[in-house]
């Protein structure tokens, strides 16, 4: 019973961890931007939302990646191990920028279809880069009083703070 989620910025990684973490684990992978986004970057309702995401965690053994407070008390509780993949502001920047610039132009296909385009990326109030820049610190802060008392109740809480501790504990299950 390995009940897992993994959350961090925007761009830190977790997407792609939670991936080989469930390879790894073999069990189900869950990815929260994939029920929460519609297509045109249409934000699914909370409440429609928080249903799918209940229905996906049913099960006995999943891993979770997602930061959707909305969904958080539906999520955590079913828990047994929640991992932050706390990178330094520095790295999530530059990831940002990386992956949008990437993703713009190669016009790969996300949740529901969506792509992300230039304009998007350097010139919207709803850019990746310009979310990582508003909501790093005060996520990053959140995250360290919410995990203490998901801690005090009994949850297994695992920090990387490199990207070389998350690629040694991959390597090591």
């Amino acid at each position: 019973m390995n009940r897992i989620v993994v959350i961090g910025s925007s761009c830190s990684g977790k997407s792609t961890f939670s991936q080989h973490l469930a390879i790894k684990e073999k069990i189900e992978y869950i990815e929260l931007d994939q029920l929460h986004w519609l297509p045109d970057w249409e934000e699914r309702l909370d409440e429609e939302f928080r249903q799918l995401v209940s229905e996906a965690i049913s099960s006995e053994s999943w891993v979770v990646d997602g930061n959707y407070s909305v969904a958080r008390d539906v999520i955590w509780p079913r828990a047994t191990k929640i991992i932050w993949l706390n990178h330094s502001f520095s790295v999530v920047l530059y990831r940002s920028v990386t992956r949008s610039i990437k993703r713009a132009a190669t016009k790969q296909k996300l949740f529901a279809g969506n792509i992300e385009s230039f304009k998007q990326t350097f010139f919207s109030r709803d850019s990746i880069i310009w979310w990582v820049l508003k909501t790093y610190h005060q996520k990053r802060k959140n995250y360290a009083n919410l995990l203490k008392h998901v801690e005090a109740k009994g949850v297994t809480v695992i920090e990387f703070n490199n990207q070389s501790q998350v690629d040694d504990y991959l390597k090591n299950l």
